[in-house]
């Protein structure tokens, strides 16, 4: 019989002078983010009476929802008391194609220059390079007489072409960086078996972009839904998005500001990007780690 062998208690391990000075500028970083996103929530549930005693962090006396009900159905902006649901449909309206366009345009292209083996490739990719960092203000005059030559400025069109042309330098780049790692001989062996390039996109590729695909939608969801130039430039009366409609409630009033209601359309403004990230947020995160593997 043997004996057993003697067990030794393990000894704590201390935590150690970065791992302290990290955790410190982590929460010192989450504060600064937190404080101004608790004022603002709990200010939209108070009533104008307690927000004018000047205690911005104390609980609302009484929670209530006039505020969110206010901004959200009869709040003013510009000439309109429509709140901010016109501005709302105004932005899915402007999101779904702007996402469809600039995606699926910005896949094949990125596709073709990944695999397919062009004479124009190089200054093709050199000239999108240079597009992906010039920035917009300075082709916005361009543009406009563009869209206003295409007689679709001030419309919804005008919106979904500008945010697509903008789009398309960047995540081409992104689509063609991803499908630059995938192993030639895949494609050598699809054209050898008769697959032309609509058919090894919608059959090979297209099942294979589904980490990118999470990574540039959530890009582009954000990008697309929190812009306010491009809307205030390109749009028409009816045709403002929501981030527009939210500036003019916000900048411009008559009488007494109404703070409560100015931070409950804040946040309405800010909860559809907030949704998609929390929804996706654990594909966002997979997606960049699988490029990051893949290169």
């Amino acid at each position: 019989m043997t004996d057993a062998p003697v067990m030794y208690p393990r000894k704590p391990q201390r935590i150690k002078g970065r791992s302290i000075a990290i955790i410190v500028f982590l929460s010192m970083a989450a504060l600064f983010f937190c404080i101004p996103l608790y004022v603002l929530v709990v200010t939209s549930f108070k009533e104008m009476e307690q927000i004018r005693e000047g205690a911005i962090f104390s609980l609302p006396a009484r929670w209530t929802w006039e505020a969110w009900s206010y901004a959200w159905f009869d709040a003013c902006s510009g000439l309109t008391c429509e709140g901010l649901r016109q501005g709302f449909w105004n932005s899915v309206a402007i999101l779904g194609p702007s996402l469809v366009a600039s995606i699926a345009l910005s896949m094949v292209t990125g596709y073709a220059l990944a695999l397919w083996k062009m004479k124009w490739a190089g200054t093709f990719l050199f000239v999108l390079f240079l597009c992906a960092f010039v920035p917009f203000q300075i082709i916005m005059y361009p543009l406009i007489r563009l869209t206003v030559s295409l007689g679709i400025y001030g419309s919804m069109t005008a919106i979904v072409f500008v945010h697509t042309a903008l789009a398309l330098p960047v995540l081409t780049l992104i689509f063609r960086n991803f499908y630059k790692d995938i192993p030639e001989d895949i494609i050598k062996a699809a054209v050898m078996d008769s697959g032309s390039f609509w058919r090894i996109f919608i059959e090979i590729i297209l099942p294979m972009s589904g980490n990118i695909l999470i990574v540039v939608l959530i890009m582009q969801i954000t990008s697309i839904w929190n812009d306010y130039l491009i809307g205030v430039t390109f749009g028409g009366l009816g045709t403002k998005p929501m981030t527009v409609h939210l500036a003019n409630m916000v900048t411009v009033s008559t009488g007494t500001v109404s703070y409560n209601v100015n931070m409950a359309a804040a946040l309405l403004t800010a909860i559809p990007p907030l949704v998609i990230y929390f929804v996706l947020g654990k594909f966002f995160v997979q997606g960049i780690a699988a490029g990051a593997i893949k290169g």
